[in-house]
């Protein structure tokens, strides 16, 4: 089909965009888009293609934006409950570290999980699959990480895969054993950390390469921080990960400076994310690397919080920023990567050009697929959205809505406004 007459058919063509570079949007304005087989074909001036293509079915944009389909490169989605109690106990004052030392926090979320059947687990992480997708969201990381056993993690692993093979997103699956210590291991946290590095995560690699071939590898993931993860536990496992060919990414700086981002640069890792105590070394340390430094502006913004990643200094310093909605049920229930963008343009002074190449191909890169989604170019997935807006820059200027008319994927048509999800 063609998709023709966008006002501002929005490329973000060139790959990963560091420091300075970021926000280089590519418009084509007045542009079109050929797709084939659920792959871009061609893409130009509509007249141009228009021309060149007489027979092909159209689409009309009728003067609105079309533009990559979002990437949100962390989030928690699969989990059981709600926390709308912490939320309250957080409004009169508790700290997040205060909740978890008392059995709240991840652990209440733990407890709900682990009790939950995988059919529950399912239904509950499809309809918030199917929320994001409708504000535009394609392509999705999705942790585990509310187990914390062997049996809850593997439980949590089988409804993801199934979900990936669902579709119609696209899902990157991360294996999160180490998002917290369990109840049963509090008093041998140490225990805890090598019994994942040598028995869950060879069983594991096991499991995947004997029931989910088909899907990339999942990437491991470790919570370094106080209350959670050393930064000598998080090396222990991460360096297991990657002795079993998984690839990695980190949890670092949220709350407290433990090295955790250099230390992710070292190793390699895929992403770092969090980073609201980076220091000046991991900031440089990210500048000079492929690690991505994604950006979670909704989970200080869950907590109330006035410290945000800093995302101007990552880039001062040539880093690959990218920004996600950290989709989880205690500090972020947001679906919406248009609010984390436009949180980036408030909170962290990001422009909305910026924001939004931060939120496709950067995002994209933080997930290993910065190769076939996140922009618009010939060869890559048909993943894109009609905006109900003529000009990109509604996307942070506007909140709290959906500019979203229609959302395709591969080529095909999984959302409409007027009709909701196909």
């Amino acid at each position: 089909m063609l998709i023709h007459s966008a006002s501002q058919l929005v490329t973000i063509s060139g790959g990963p965009q560091r420091g300075v570079d970021l926000g280089r949007l590519g418009i084509i304005p007045n542009g079109a888009m050929r797709v084939q087989d659920g792959i871009i074909a061609d893409i130009g001036i509509t007249d141009d293609l228009l021309e060149k293509y007489p027979d092909e079915p159209h689409v009309d944009a009728s003067g609105r934006v079309v533009m990559p389909g979002l990437v949100d490169p962390h989030t928690h989605v699969i989990w059981a409950g709600d926390r709308a109690a912490e939320f309250e106990l957080r409004l009169e004052g508790k700290t997040y570290l205060e909740i978890l030392a008392s059995g709240g926090g991840i652990l209440s979320t733990v407890q709900a999980t682990r009790l939950a059947s995988r059919e529950e687990l399912a239904v509950q992480t499809l309809a918030r699959l199917n929320r994001m997708l409708a504000l535009g969201t394609t392509t999705i990381e999705a942790k585990t990480g509310y187990g914390l056993s062997q049996d809850s993690e593997l439980k949590m692993i089988k409804v993801l895969v199934e979900l990936a093979r669902k579709g119609p997103w696209d899902l990157a699956i991360t294996y999160l054993p180490a998002h917290a210590i369990p109840p049963e291991y509090k008093d041998d946290a140490d225990g805890y950390c090598k019994e994942l590095a040598e028995a869950w995560l060879p069983e594991m690699k096991s499991w995947w390469q004997a029931n989910a071939a088909d899907l990339p590898l999942p990437f491991v993931d470790v919570f370094c921080e106080t209350g959670a993860f050393t930064l000598e536990q998080t090396d222990l496992i991460l360096r297991a990960a990657i002795a079993e060919g998984f690839p990695v990414k980190i949890h670092s700086d949220e709350f407290d400076n433990l090295g955790g981002t250099t230390l992710a640069v070292r190793l390699g890792a895929a992403s770092a994310d969090h980073l609201v105590a980076a220091s000046y070394r991991d900031i440089e340390a990210l500048g000079e690397s492929n690690t991505v430094a994604v950006a979670l502006p909704g989970t200080p913004f869950g907590l109330g919080t006035s410290d945000y990643a800093p995302g101007r200094a990552i880039l001062a310093a040539g880093g690959i920023l990218a920004l996600a909605s950290d989709l989880n049920p205690g500090t972020s229930w947001c679906e919406s990567m248009q609010m984390a963008i436009a949180l980036g343009c408030r909170q962290m002074k990001l422009t909305p050009s910026q924001a939004i190449a931060a939120a496709t191909i950067n995002a994209a890169a933080a997930i290993g697929k910065d190769g076939e989604v996140g922009s618009l170019e010939i060869g890559k997935q048909a993943d894109f959205l009609i905006l109900d807006v003529a000009d990109y820059r509604h996307l942070g200027y506007r909140y709290g809505g959906n500019l979203v008319a229609e959302v395709y994927k591969r080529g095909i048509q999984v959302y409409s406004a007027s009709g909701g999800s196909l």
